[in-house]
């Protein structure tokens, strides 16, 4: 039996959302990020027109379109809202796998016997639209891959079918910076020997190309040629994540602690990037000698960056340490977590702590996460559980 994958995209998201509450901003260019030395979250098809971008400075978007109207962010509002399209997807939808905080994939393979897949789905996205007041794009086609592919050329506003005998004629014209996993990196190195569409790409033999780029060459092959076999995974949301450390000897050393913790904060935030989290709660935990345990809490806007993290975790472990006794243990933990297509708070970083990050991720990434650290972090290992 041939898959039926939909994916579906909420159009210009943050955008749409502030839209919801304020009519004014309609029609106008609108850029959702935070101070003069911040980063687009998000912008509407308006200022597009202008050349800005997500991940782009305020600066520079400045700079191409004055006119635009900058709008700080609400993360709660658009976590609220992305949970109420998700819940009318899933009281429709047989298996629903939630990508991102606007993005969701649904297998709707078989339902061509029943009622037609790309009707359905049609109606379904109109529904959305109708409950909630947000526009919503989508593609349905045999695989993830070519479905997300096909919504990125619907936008804004569209649909698009693209059935298994159509997969190689749509993919084939298309810059090889559609497919998902090509970044600016591997586009620059492909186009350096004239690999530009994805038709060029797919006819170059799969072992070249992983000579070339690595372990993803295969991968990045069978997606040029429309192969994708990933299943939809059922939607779980996590609800938190957390590690702790017992250590070898109880100890009252407080730099040792902290250097710990640091360490704790930074293998957990760089999960939160890699897996797309944004926490809002920070959990501290001690255990004294004596077997007592303490925690402390705090709620902080939602983010993955470490040194936003850190700070709030140091001075949760300053109030809570006040005996003074020798503690075994020491813990961390992250909840409240809400999906998100960035990897870190664009609402209060830099364009250069952007930078940062995204360089050291990308070394974690290909070398390991022990390859680069921060000094006051890399004193001990912790266990994650």
């Amino acid at each position: 039996m041939t898959r039926a994958i939909v994916h579906m995209d909420l159009d210009t998201f943050f955008v749409s959302c502030e839209r919801l509450g304020n009519s004014k901003l309609n029609g106008i260019p609108l850029i959702i990020g935070g101070g003069d030395r911040g980063v687009v979250a998000s912008c509407s098809y308006e200022a597009r027109t202008f050349g800005v971008r997500s991940a782009m400075p305020i600066r520079m978007a400045m700079r191409l379109c004055p006119q635009a109207k900058i709008i700080r962010g609400d993360m709660e509002l658009y976590s609220k809202l992305s949970y109420d399209v998700t819940q009318v997807i899933e009281s429709q939808a047989p298996i629903v796998e939630k990508a991102s905080i606007d993005e969701h994939y649904l297998d709707i393979t078989g339902m061509d016997k029943f009622y037609g897949c790309y009707k359905w789905t049609n109606e379904l996205a109109q529904t959305i639209t109708n409950e909630t007041g947000l526009p919503i794009s989508f593609a349905l086609s045999v695989n993830k891959t070519v479905s997300k592919i096909g919504t990125g050329e619907s936008k804004p506003r569209g649909n698009l079918e693209i059935p298994e005998n159509r997969v190689k004629s749509f993919l084939n014209p298309l810059s090889i910076q559609k497919i998902p996993m090509v970044g600016e990196v591997t586009f620059q190195l492909l186009s350096r020997i004239g690999i530009r569409t994805i038709q060029t790409l797919s006819e170059m033999p799969a072992e070249v190309l992983q000579q070339m780029i690595g372990k993803n060459g295969i991968e990045l092959w069978k997606k040029a040629n429309g192969i994708d076999n990933n299943p939809v995974e059922p939607y779980k949301e996590r609800k938190s994540i957390s590690t702790d450390q017992t250590f070898a000897e109880d100890t009252i050393d407080i730099e040792k602690m902290k250097s710990v913790l640091i360490g704790m904060v930074e293998k957990l935030a760089f999960q939160l990037r890699s897996e797309q989290w944004l926490a809002s709660t920070v959990v501290v935990k001690i255990r004294y000698a004596n077997f007592d345990v303490h925690t402390k809490q705090c709620k902080i806007q939602y983010t993955s960056a470490d040194h936003i993290l850190t700070k709030n975790v140091i001075d949760l472990f300053d109030k809570l340490y006040e005996r003074r006794m020798r503690l075994r243990l020491v813990g961390v933990s992250f909840s409240g977590l809400v999906r998100g297509t960035y990897q870190i708070n664009m609402f209060e970083d830099t364009e250069e702590m952007l930078s940062l990050y995204e360089a050291m991720d990308r070394m974690k990434k290909r070398f390991g996460f022990n390859s680069v650290n921060r000094c006051a972090g890399a004193i001990l290992k912790t266990k994650d559980k």
